[in-house]
């Protein structure tokens, strides 16, 4: 199994247990060694009292990306840290799309750089996020397997 076979099949065992993001409507499509890229359509449900897409859904989805990125190495890994710049507002039917990738690795350390832009390609925030290895896989590197 290469890298990226590994990275799917890591997205895949996380993704049949993420009920936050399943229930947000996210979806996970693309997922590579340290990337990952996850979709949003903004929904009526997620609009503040100003009419835009809550900033705290627009993290959640930063936040889900960055997860798929940072436990693609089939490595338990969760945040340490995180921050969150919102450049731009997101409005009602706005389909997100949010690029995690991997800066730096150190040992148990990450750093990951998430873009989360809009159908028409404006970056709505800008997120980076820290991460900590807590130990052991998510799946047998041999079968793909959850474990």
């Amino acid at each position: 199994m290469d890298a990226d076979e590994l990275a799917r099949a890591c997205a895949d065992a996380m993704y049949s247990d993420d009920r936050a993001s399943g229930s947000l409507g996210m979806s996970l499509d693309e997922v590579s060694a340290g990337r990952a890229v996850m979709f949003m359509t903004v929904r009526d449900d997620m609009l503040n009292s100003h009419g835009l897409c809550h900033g705290g859904l627009i993290f959640t989805l930063a936040d889900s990306a960055f997860a798929y990125a940072c436990n693609s190495q089939n490595q338990n890994t969760v945040a340490s840290g995180v921050r969150v710049e919102f450049l731009a507002t997101a409005h009602l039917g706005d389909t997100l799309t949010a690029l995690a990738e991997q800066v730096s690795q150190a040992g148990r350390t990450g750093i990951y750089d998430v873009r989360v832009s809009n159908q028409n390609n404006k970056v709505v925030a800008l997120f980076r996020g820290n991460s900590h290895r807590i130990g052991g896989a998510l799946v047998n590197e041999s079968t793909g397997e959850p474990v």
